[in-house]
C-alpha cells in the first residue's frame, strides 16, 4: 500500500474558509498529487481532483452521502430524505420519479416561462436607474419554475420566495450569519411547501391554472415508494424544494455568462447568430470556467482499493468539482474562457463535473443539469438578441473564498432598451439524446 501525502497542519479547517475554491487544487500542487490526507473540522478527510479521480468517486453505490457534509449544509442544500442523501436502490427509485421531469418537452416548457417572465420584466428594467441582475434573474427563476411546477404563487408571495430561496443558497457554504439565515427562512419555506402538498394530496381546486397533471408539484405528491406508500409530508416538501430552490440557483449562472459577455464582447458578437451548437459551446465553458459547488464529499460504504490505496469503510473523501474543471491534465490553458475548446468534443463524465459526475440515473449526479444547460441557454439569448445595456464601471471581482461565490456587484447593469426580437428565443428544440442518462 502506498501512503496518502499528510497536510502539515494539524487542521485546515480555517484553510478552507479562506482559500475556498482553491483549497484542494493548492495542497494538490504542493504535493504533486492529485490525493491528498487533511483533517477538517478535526475530522480526517481525503481530498482528491481530477478525472480519474472523479470515475473512482461516482463509481455506483461506492459513497454514502449520509455524515458526508456539515449538518448546515445538508439542511440547506438536501435535508434529511432526500434523493440525494439515500443509496442504492432507494436512490434510484427516487431518483427516476426526478427524472421523469427532466424530458426534453418539460424542459422546453420550463424555458418557455423563464423567458415569459424575463420579457414580462424588461419594461420595468428600462424605467430602473439600475438592475441587479442577480437578484433581478432570481426572482424570474422562482416565478417561472413555480409556475412550471404547478405551484400557485401570488405576486408578494413571488418576493418572499425568492428571498427564501436565495437565503439558502448564499447560507450554505457560509460559516456564521449568512448560514444561520438561511437556516431560520428555511424553516418558513418548509411549512409552505408541506401545505402545497397537503392541498395537491386533497386535490384542492385553485392549485394552478389548467390543473397540475404531469406538473412537478403533482409528481412528486403522487409519488409512492416501492411498498406502495406515499412519502410523508415533510419528506414530499423536502423533494418539492430540492425541485425549486436549485432552478433559483441558476441564476449564478445565468450573471457569470452576462460577465463573459462582458469580458469577451468577441463571444458576444460571435453569438449573435450562433448555431444550437455554438451556444451550448459557449454555455459548457461558463459551467467550466465559472465556480459553482467547490467540493462534494461521499463516506466510503464498502472498503475498496484505489491506485494502491486501501479506503476503509466510514472514510471521508472530497472530490474537487471546481479543481478539476480547471485540471490541466484535462483542459488545455484552463484559466483562459475559450468555448472553442468544445468544439468537436463531448465532455468526458467525470472530466467537465460542475454538477457531479457519472451516470445521472445511477449515480448522484445532478438530476437538473440539463435544466441547467438550458435555462442558460435561453438566457444567453435573451441578453444577447432581445436587449440592449450598458455595464457601468464596478467591481466585478470573484471572491474565491466565498461559497457560493459571485461577483461583488452581483452585475449591474443600466440603460436597458428591449431589441427587436430577431428570432423566437426557444425556436431551438432541447436536444438531449446524447447525454445518457
Amino acid at each position: 500500500m502506498h501512503p496518502i501525502p499528510r497536510d502539515a497542519s494539524p487542521d485546515s479547517t480555517l484553510a478552507l474558509l479562506s482559500e475556498g475554491y482553491r483549497f484542494v487544487m493548492n495542497r494538490c500542487e504542493r504535493h504533486g498529487t492529485d490525493i491528498f490526507e487533511t483533517r477538517l473540522m478535526l475530522r480526517k478527510a481525503i481530498c482528491v481532483m481530477g478525472e480519474e479521480a472523479a470515475g473512482m468517486f461516482y463509481e455506483p453505490d461506492r459513497f454514502t452521502r449520509k455524515g458526508a457534509m456539515p449538518i448546515t449544509t445538508l439542511m440547506l442544500l438536501q435535508d434529511r430524505g432526500a434523493a440525494q442523501t439515500l443509496d442504492g436502490e432507494a436512490h434510484r427509485w427516487r431518483k427516476r420519479m426526478l427524472m421523469t421531469l427532466m424530458e426534453p418537452e418539460n424542459i422546453r416548457r420550463l424555458c418557455a416561462e423563464v423567458a415569459t417572465e424575463w420579457r414580462a420584466g424588461l419594461p420595468g428594467w428600462e424605467t430602473a436607474a439600475r438592475v441587479v441582475l442577480l437578484d433581478a434573474v432570481r426572482g424570474i427563476l422562482c416565478r417561472a419554475v413555480c409556475r412550471w411546477a404547478g405551484v400557485p404563487l401570488t405576486g408578494e408571495e413571488g418576493g418572499r420566495r425568492t428571498a427564501e430561496f436565495a437565503a439558502m443558497i448564499d447560507g450554505a457554504g457560509a460559516v456564521g450569519p449568512r448560514n444561520w439565515r438561511g437556516l431560520l427562512l428555511r424553516t418558513r419555506t418548509e411549512r409552505w411547501a408541506r401545505g402545497l402538498i397537503e392541498d395537491a394530496r386533497a386535490g384542492r381546486p385553485g392549485m394552478v391554472e389548467g390543473g397540475i397533471e404531469g406538473r412537478a408539484l403533482n409528481v412528486i405528491a403522487t409519488h409512492r415508494d416501492p411498498d406502495g406508500s406515499l412519502l410523508d409530508t415533510t419528506t414530499t416538501a423536502v423533494e418539492l424544494i430540492n425541485i425549486l430552490r436549485p432552478v433559483v440557483a441558476i441564476a449564478q449562472y445565468v450573471v457569470f455568462a452576462a460577465m463573459a459577455l462582458h469580458e469577451h464582447p468577441e463571444q458576444r458578437t460571435a453569438l449573435q447568430d450562433a448555431s444550437p451548437e455554438e451556444l451550448e459551446r459557449f454555455v459548457q465553458e461558463v459551467r467550466r470556467f465559472y465556480p459553482f459547488f467547490p467540493l462534494v464529499g461521499g463516506r466510503v460504504r464498502m472498503p475498496f482499493e484505489w491506485r494502491g490505496h486501501r479506503f476503509a469503510e466510514g472514510t471521508w473523501v472530497l472530490l474537487d468539482l471546481y479543481g478539476t474543471c480547471h485540471d490541466p491534465r484535462i483542459w488545455n490553458d484552463p484559466e483562459r474562457f475559450r468555448p472553442e475548446r468544445f468544439r468537436g468534443r463531448e465532455p468526458g463524465a467525470f472530466a467537465l463535473i460542475p454538477q457531479g459526475g457519472g451516470p445521472h440515473l445511477r449515480g448522484h449526479r445532478c438530476a437538473g443539469e440539463w435544466i441547467t444547460i438550458e435555462v442558460v441557454k435561453t438566457a444567453v439569448r435573451l441578453l444577447n438578441r432581445e436587449m440592449r445595456y450598458t455595464v457601468p464601471a464596478q467591481d466585478l471581482a470573484l471572491d474565491l473564498s466565498r461559497m457560493p461565490a459571485v461577483p461583488r456587484s452581483r452585475f449591474v447593469i443600466e440603460h436597458v432598451e428591449p431589441r427587436r426580437r430577431a428570432d423566437a428565443v426557444l425556436d431551438q428544440p432541447v436536444a438531449l439524446s446524447r447525454r445518457a442518462h
